[in-house]
């Protein structure tokens, strides 16, 4: 088989629509995928277009013309040397599909004539699967989105929920240290038998417990407190004053103004410039 024989083959076996197209930018060779392809979109013989001007279709084309006169100066570039090769995709969609090709210019590699060899690649495969890629990268992210929406009102709805326990929780504590554990301890200074003087250590035991979720969260760090100064901290939680507390817990005002200093110094607040009960409110 001669080499130009051989070399037809190659070409004619090629999936690539190629045409090689003189000095005049004219076609004056294609291979069998481009006749095939003429020839399957109703184009009339010679499906071969060898004598077409494909620079004129170029300049003349309908459609996107910024498109196809950037092609034909790009083919007029490369015959003239001023290029070495160009490379572009196009959309050449049809009534029954969509259609995407990437267009190659190329030198004809023959020092005695001033040819180019233009090809087609038919890239729809690709393209579609880049828009399938787009169009579930885009609806990926419109889920996170709503996810993160649902989120955030997810988180802002439990953070209320624990604004509104933490609230019921102080309010049972204020009721309890304002009003029952008073009149029990005055209860206990009363005369009263074996019997009677357990069941109010019972309810004492009892309102201990109800009250005992806020003393949890102290004991989660680790801090030695007496029970006075769990007390007294329970109360500065409140918000109550040094003096209200010395009412409630029957106790002179040194020594509750000794339990704040006390447990400053527990909380390592002994140097800071931190409000005690602002750091007992943060404790969860």
């Amino acid at each position: 088989m001669a080499a130009e024989e051989m070399y037809r083959v190659i070409v004619d076996s090629l999936s690539t629509h190629v045409a090689v197209l003189d000095e005049n930018g004219v076609i004056v060779e294609t291979n069998r995928a481009w006749q095939q392809f003429a020839r399957d979109n109703g184009m009339p013989e010679p499906v071969d277009c060898i004598g077409l001007s494909y620079l004129a279709t170029c300049e003349t084309k309908t459609g996107d013309q910024e498109e196809s006169h950037l092609i034909g100066r790009a083919i007029r570039q490369v015959i003239a040397g001023e290029v070495e090769e160009f490379l572009t995709q196009y959309p050449c969609h049809s009534p029954q599909e969509k259609r995407w090709f990437s267009l190659r210019v190329v030198p004809y590699r023959d020092r005695r004539t001033r040819r180019v060899i233009v090809t087609h690649e038919n890239i729809t495969p690709i393209m579609l699967a880049q828009e399938r890629l787009r169009r579930q990268e885009k609806e990926l992210q419109q889920k996170t989105d709503k996810l993160e929406e649902t989120n955030i009102a997810l988180k802002v709805l439990l953070e209320q929920r624990q604004r509104d326990r933490e609230q019921m929780e102080e309010r049972i504590v204020a009721n309890i240290r304002e009003l029952a554990v008073p009149s029990l301890e005055k209860l206990r200074q009363s005369a009263l038998n074996q019997r009677q003087q357990t069941l109010v250590d019972i309810v004492v035991a009892h309102l201990d417990e109800v009250v005992s979720p806020f003393l949890n969260r102290l004991s989660t760090v680790n801090l030695l407190l007496t029970p006075q100064e769990i007390e007294v901290a329970a109360l500065v939680r409140q918000g109550k004053s040094s003096q209200e507390i010395a009412d409630v817990l029957g106790v002179s005002l040194a020594t509750v103004s000794f339990h704040r200093q006390k447990l400053r110094r527990k909380l390592g607040l002994a140097q800071r410039g931190v409000n005690l009960r602002t750091y007992l409110l943060s404790l969860r």
